[in-house]
Order: C-alpha cells, then sequence, then structure tokens
C-alpha cells in the first residue's frame, strides 16, 4: 500500500469520524510503515492514530518510530499508556530507548517501568557502548538437558509470547553455563519422548559481551544465524542478539565508513532531514579544512618547477589529468580493499598478496592508459618529447595510487584504525602531490627546461 495513500485513507477516516474503520483499517498496515505515516499528520491525530492500536500492535508501532518522534509521542501519552508500552518491548528495545531519551523523559519511562525490569535494564546499560553486551536482549527461551521435548514444547507455549524469538532455544545447566542450542526444526521432528540433551547441538557459536558489534554482525553474515547466545567470563549464559540487531549494526556500520570515506566525521545518528544545518557543517568542515590546507604543498611543489612551466607552459594543462587518474586510480583500489577488510575476504597479512595484486593491476592499466594519452598527445601538440613525459608520468603515477590506496587501510587495520579513515580525500591528496613532483622532474629530465 502506497505511504501516500495510507496517510490520505487515515486522514478521511478522523475528519468523517469513522473511528471504528480507521481501528480495523491500522492493524492491516504493516508496523514498519508507520512511522512515515506519523510523520505526516500533526500530534492530535498521532495521539488517536496510536489509541486506536491494539497494545500488542502499539508497541511494535512505537520501537519502529525514530528516537526524536518516540519522545513526542511520550510526551503526549498517559502513565498507563507508558506502561503498557514498557510492558510489550523487548528489553533491549527498551534500553535503545532511555539511552536515546533526556533525563527528563527518562524519568518518566522508568517509573513506568516494573521494579525487575529496571533492575535489567540498569545492568544492561552497565555495558559499553559498541559491545555485544549492549547489544543483547536478556529474552530468550532456556531448557535443561533433562527435559523431554514434549516439556520442551509446554516452556516454548508459556514462554514464547514474551520472548524477542523461539527460533532458537539454549539449553543450561543449573549455574547456567550454556550447555548446547536447539533449533525449533530440531524439536519438531523429534520424537516427544527425546530429551532435550540427545537432539541438542553442543557446537554452539557464541560470543563474549564485551566482543565488538561490529564483529558480532559478521558472526551473523559468516554463520547464516538468526540469533547469537551472550556469554560471560564463566560462560553463563546473560543473552542473546537477534538478526534484526545485527542488521541494524551492519547499517550503522557501513553509513559509518560512507561518512569517514568521504571525509565526514558525523556526530549524531540522525537522519539527513533530521540534522540540522550546523550538524551537518561541523561534520565536514574539519576534514575540508585539512585537504585544502594540505594541497597548500601541492601549490608549493609547483611553485618550486616555475622555471620549468615559464619554459613551457602547455605543461600546466596536463597537471589536471594526471591527479585525476591518479585520484580515481587510488579510489577504486582503496573502495574495494576496505570492502574486503569489512567482510573479512582480506586480513592485514595479506599485506603483500595486495601489494603483488595490485602491482600487476597497475602496471596493466597504467601501460594501456599511457600509450593512449601519450598517442594523444603526440597528434594533438605534435611533440613526441612531452608525449613520453605525459606517458611514463601517467604509469608510474597509476602504480603509485593503486600502491597506496591498497596499503593505506591495511595499515589502518593493523594499528586498530578504521580502514574507512584510509579512503578518497586522503589517499587523493598524497598522490595529487607525488603526480606533481614525478611530472614536472621527468619534464625537467627529458625536456631539459
Amino acid at each position: 500500500m502506497e505511504e501516500e495513500k495510507i496517510i490520505e485513507d487515515v486522514t478521511n477516516f478522523i475528519e468523517n469520524k469513522r473511528i471504528s474503520d480507521l481501528r480495523k483499517y491500522l492493524e492491516n498496515i504493516n508496523s514498519a510503515d508507520f512511522p512515515s505515516i506519523l510523520e505526516n499528520i500533526d500530534d492530535e491525530k498521532i495521539i488517536m492514530v496510536y489509541r486506536l492500536l491494539s497494545k500488542e500492535k502499539a508497541a511494535e508501532v512505537f520501537v519502529e518510530l525514530e528516537h526524536d518522534d518516540q519522545e513526542r509521542l511520550i510526551n503526549c501519552l498517559t502513565d498507563k499508556e507508558i506502561k503498557n508500552v514498557m510492558n510489550e518491548i523487548f528489553m533491549d528495545d527498551a534500553v535503545d530507548l532511555i539511552e536515546e531519551m533526556p533525563s527528563n523523559v527518562v524519568k518518566r519511562i522508568l517509573a513506568n517501568t516494573k521494579l525487575e525490569d529496571r533492575k535489567i535494564i540498569n545492568e544492561l546499560l552497565k555495558y559499553p557502548d559498541d559491545t555485544a553486551g549492549s547489544l543483547m536482549t536478556t529474552e530468550f527461551i532456556d531448557l535443561k538437558e533433562n527435559m523431554t521435548v514434549e516439556k520442551a514444547f509446554e516452556v516454548i507455549k508459556q514462554k514464547g509470547l514474551q520472548k524477542e524469538t523461539v527460533y532458537n532455544c539454549y539449553v543450561l545447566a543449573t549455574d547456567r553455563k550454556l550447555l548446547g542450542v536447539l533449533d525449533i526444526k530440531d524439536l519438531l521432528v523429534a520424537e516427544t519422548n527425546q530429551l532435550v540433551k540427545e537432539i541438542m547441538d553442543t557446537n554452539v557459536i557464541e560470543v563474549q559481551t564485551l566482543e565488538d558489534q561490529e564483529e558480532v554482525s559478521k558472526m551473523f553474515d559468516k554463520y547464516d544465524l538468526v540469533a547469537i547466545p551472550v556469554v560471560d567470563k564463566e560462560n553463563r549464559l546473560v543473552g542473546i542478539i537477534t538478526i534484526d540487531d545485527a542488521i541494524d549494526v551492519m547499517q550503522e556500520e557501513t553509513s559509518e565508513d560512507f561518512e569517514l570515506m568521504a571525509g565526514i566525521t558525523s556526530t549524531t545518528d540522525d537522519s539527513y532531514f533530521k540534522t540540522s544545518v550546523v550538524s551537518h557543517a561541523k561534520s565536514r568542515i574539519l576534514w575540508l579544512l585539512l585537504l585544502m590546507l594540505s594541497a597548500t604543498i601541492t601549490g608549493t611543489i609547483t611553485t618550486y618547477f616555475e622555471s620549468a612551466i615559464s619554459a613551457l607552459p602547455i605543461l600546466v594543462a596536463f597537471m589536471p589529468m594526471l591527479m585525476d587518474t591518479g585520484g580515481n586510480c587510488g579510489s577504486q583500489t582503496s573502495t574495494l580493499i576496505i570492502r574486503g577488510l569489512a567482510t573479512d575476504e582480506i586480513s592485514s597479512k595479506d599485506l603483500l598478496k595486495v601489494i603483488w595484486k595490485e602491482m600487476r593491476v597497475a602496471l596493466m592499466v597504467g601501460v594501456i592508459l599511457g600509450i593512449v594519452n601519450g598517442i594523444r598527445v603526440a597528434i594533438q601538440y605534435q611533440n613526441f618529447l612531452i608525449a613520453i613525459v605525459v606517458a611514463i608520468t601517467l604509469v608510474l603515477v597509476v602504480l603509485a595510487a593503486k600502491l597506496i590506496g591498497g596499503i593505506l587501510p591495511i595499515i589502518a587495520k593493523k594499528v586498530k584504525l578504521d580502514p574507512a579513515l584510509m579512503a578518497s580525500p586522503i589517499i587523493t591528496t598524497i598522490v595529487d602531490i607525488f603526480s606533481v613532483t614525478v611530472f614536472f622532474t621527468l619534464a625537467s629530465l627529458i625536456l631539459k627546461i
């Protein structure tokens, strides 16, 4: 159903006071579609729409909203309605909500949260940001190894609605140490009198509470998981991370990498339109200043070769082409290497392999570009020596650019920096300096100017 059509229908139902029809209509809308609907109607209609939803649906919709829309809604809800929301949402979503809300709103949320839930929330908030502990939920199905399959199903039916997922169940010892994991499919095909320990998988893929969330998200992709258990130092199960949270992490990390590759240091998680003009300017200006100042090095080098330029001014015409080609080659390579590092296809120990591969690629590309441009220059300017200078410079620039683009991200990874830092802006600046230096040096030697 199209967003514009939904908004129009909701508005018409409200204006014509067809509340009963609106209630039925809302239940058929996917929870993920509500944020865009509520964003386009005023506060009075938002609260009316939200109050017409069932408790379960209202909690689902609340989790899907942006943080500022959640705050706006909380300010419109009664304490009883907030209590209903907090009773229905999962613990990891409650923690995310509290982390993003201003203190006055947090006080109101916690005041309407059950005591046992507040204790769990406070425990989860103690874990450092960007770790598995901060990402996990404590709502999972746990079984005992001596249970029968029949008894396991009784537990799932009894507790399943309050848990984030029932597709994976975790077998725990009396001290809550993780013994194994059961896929719901294993239970469905097993005999009812079989014991859980007979069918559980003891080869469990797990993570520690302080594991970096980006590494955790990679494990979901590598092992095709829908959930992953989180254990403490004593191997006691303390929570699980589900695939929906892992996808959120992947999106965050990808956005962060894109920003770094473009020379943007973002300080907010808000979307493009919800981020203020001042915040946008702050996130971009630092890199722009650094790159602008670093470009003065190129200008200094050009000034150094002023006598060569005075003797043969046409040389200046080739500088943009050489620098752009070098920058483009470096960006191509760095993009591929950064992606390889992000997907674990490439690691720090592959540095020599990358250098060897990129050298061969660079020579092939550089020679082709050098020949094509050499012929063009020779025909256009009727000067064979200038054509030779341009061709040789291109080969060297492409070689340097591809090696720099391949090496810098790997070095960054090795020294625990984000490889995306070593992307277009930095590589382009380095290659520009190299291009100008090599070009005028070769021109001075070959053309004797």
